[in-house]
C-alpha cells in the first residue's frame, strides 16, 4: 500500500511541475507578444508623410 501512495504522490508532483512549466512558458510567450505589439504601436504613432534619408 505504501508503494501505491508513493506513486500517487510522485504522479501528483510531476503533474504540478508540468503545469508550472506550461504556465511559465505561456508567460514568456505572452510577454514577447505584448512587447512586439507595443513596438508596432510606437511605429504607428509616427506622423504620416515623406521621410528624408541623407547618405554621405
Amino acid at each position: 500500500m505504501k508503494t501505491k501512495s508513493a506513486a500517487s504522490v510522485l504522479s501528483a508532483l510531476l503533474f504540478a511541475q508540468g503545469l508550472l512549466g506550461f504556465a511559465g512558458l505561456a508567460t514568456v510567450l505572452l510577454k514577447n507578444r505584448a512587447h512586439a505589439a507595443s513596438e508596432i504601436e510606437v511605429a504607428s504613432e509616427l506622423p504620416p508623410g515623406p521621410s528624408l534619408l541623407v547618405v554621405r
